[in-house]
């Protein structure tokens, strides 16, 4: 998979705690669009549902979970995969707390408004409530891309159907019973939403129970990262709203093992470890297979920095830590808004890349030219010295260069 809109973070200023081996963390080049997708969100929330306080939600002072979750997503359709990205956090805040009763009726609303858009292929602006940032999100997305658009809509309403806290009030006997439920429960197809129209993929209907096959250790590996680093604030809410249990890893790995809460811990991050081996296994398995879809395979290498991205987020960012602040530009923004402190990147233009590709091509022809100019005054000298050698050979030789050609 070619890298265009992500770099390398440099291994040396981050430490990722031995739970993604083998996984590089990369960073978007245009990472403050997550910033304003994921505030102008809480923006709305405020404006059209309901007052926040101390929310803490996917931006960190360093690292953006969706800057480093989906490093290759189009520069143009960052901002708002962030912008949904906050809302599925916002509301996964409120049903963490609430009844069953209130978790099915926040799903069935939810699911009304995406059932609508994939009935009609178009979305509407609301008057107030969580349906008109549900139209929001809707419809910027398809003003990008249509097709994928009811794609993605098709995706969050099967997750707001078969998850999305629908059995947060069961209680898991064992972890080999819960992992499947938290797989679904961690966002499967609305991650799967997020990532296919962040990126412009679009995986054939056909393949999609190959991929669900490929992904199953990916999703145990995101749903243990998951629960281990929001465990301390999930009990903290479970305590304070009078639940009985936890609906995490550590706290089934407790139940189960009759474990502390530290040796529950350090159990999840030994199984997170044999899960992500697992994936890495998976990603070079399928990295040259012709047989599966170009698209499919560029999905699974993509997940692995999902991974990655996850635990950097995870390991400093406010939602899961008290003492973690927002960095200085985060906090002018979330006080007085987006649209006092816009950002100043700009998107790259189709002008502009096509430049950059013409000087490309400049530059690797005018280093062929040099090439060949350097070969055929070594050939002289050589010949000089030598006598004569087949100008078959040379022939040969020119033809190769020649044919080379620049790939993007």
């Amino acid at each position: 998979m070619n890298y265009s809109y992500s770099s390398v973070v440099d291994p040396l200023s981050y430490d990722l705690e031995g739970l993604c081996d083998g996984i590089p963390l990369r960073i978007h080049k245009y990472a403050d669009f997550e910033d304003i997708g994921a505030i102008r969100a809480q923006e709305d929330w405020r404006k059209y549902v309901s007052p926040v306080e101390n929310y803490r939600g996917g931006l960190g002072p360093r690292f953006g979970f969706m800057a480093v979750s989906v490093p290759e997503c189009l520069p143009e359709r960052m901002e708002i995969i962030s912008y949904a990205n906050e809302f599925a956090f916002m509301h996964d805040d409120i049903t963490d707390i609430s009844t069953q009763d209130v978790i099915d009726k926040e799903n069935t609303d939810m699911m009304d408004a995406f059932r609508k858009v994939v009935k009609t292929g178009r979305a509407s602006l609301e008057r107030f409530g969580k349906k008109r940032i549900q139209g929001q999100i809707l419809l910027e997305m398809m003003a990008l891309d249509h097709e994928r658009a009811i794609t993605t809509a098709k995706s969050w309403a099967k997750f707001v159907q078969t998850a999305s806290g629908k059995e947060h009030h069961k209680r898991f006997k064992t972890l080999d019973e819960y992992l499947p439920y938290r797989s679904l429960d961690v966002g499967q197809m609305f991650w799967h939403g997020m990532v296919t129209f962040g990126m412009g993929l679009t995986i054939p209907e056909q393949e999609m129970p190959l991929c669900e096959k490929l992904m199953e250790p990916a999703w145990h590996a995101a749903s243990l990262q998951n629960d281990l680093f929001s465990y301390d604030k999930e009990y903290k809410d479970a305590v304070k709203h009078n639940q009985p249990d936890v609906v995490n890893a550590v706290w089934v790995i407790m139940k189960e093992h009759n474990m502390t809460v530290d040796q529950a811990k350090q159990a999840c991050r030994t199984k997170i470890k044999e899960v992500v081996a697992k994936y890495l296994d998976v990603v070079e398995r399928v990295r040259n297979d012709e047989s599966i879809s170009l698209d499919l395979r560029r999905y699974v290498e993509a997940m692995q920095y999902s991974l990655s991205g996850n635990v950097a987020w995870s390991l400093a960012c406010p939602r899961y830590h008290e003492k973690a602040r927002y960095n200085d530009l985060q906090l002018m923004r979330m006080r007085h808004g987006v649209k006092k402190y816009p950002t100043n990147l700009r998107l790259p233009t189709k002008k502009s890349q096509s430049r950059a590709k013409a000087w490309v091509a400049f530059v690797f022809t005018m280093l062929m030219v040099g090439l060949l100019l350097w070969a055929s005054s070594s050939w002289r000298l050589v010949e000089s010295q030598l006598g004569s050698v087949s100008q078959e050979w040379w022939a040969q030789f020119v033809a190769k260069f020649a044919s080379l050609r620049l790939s993007y």
